[in-house]
């Protein structure tokens, strides 16, 4: 058990850093490049995400989300996240996966998916009670 933890649940999820397709985001590259060049790049996808919700399109958006959303729970599963626990946004590799959480409750919600918009507004106040805030959800 760690002492720096909670000591009534697991102790918080941090991704790995990705230096490589972070610095091509974080460079202006288009993020569909980055996504066809990096596919398990949560952060990728939740641009995608976001730009399409921008642009009035929320099917595609609700498309990229849910890719990027999968991908990062894989990456989760893989940092040893038994599926549930804090997976906190102030650690920025955990941020393309909560972005994209947010953009598919965000998309859900926009295409009439209530029970998905709930299930994923809560799933990210349960990843880290700051992310609806953070991510415009609150």
């Amino acid at each position: 058990m760690s002492l720096h933890g909670n000591l009534l649940g697991p102790d918080p999820t941090a991704l790995p850093e990705l230096p490589v397709p972070q610095a091509a985001l974080d460079s202006g590259t288009d993020p569909a490049q980055v996504a066809r060049e990096h596919p398990y790049f949560s952060a990728a996808w939740a641009a995608l995400a976001e730009r399409s919700l921008e642009a009035g399109d929320p099917v595609a958006a609700y498309a990229y989300a849910r890719t990027g959303y999968h991908r990062g729970l894989d990456q989760l599963r893989r940092a040893g996240w038994k599926g549930f626990g804090p997976v906190p946004f102030s650690h920025a590799p955990n941020q393309g996966f909560l972005r994209a959480l947010a953009a598919l409750a965000r998309a859900a919600g926009e295409i009439g998916e209530t029970e998905e918009f709930d299930r994923c507004s809560q799933f990210l106040a349960d990843s880290d009670p700051k992310a609806p805030a953070e991510l415009g959800l609150a």
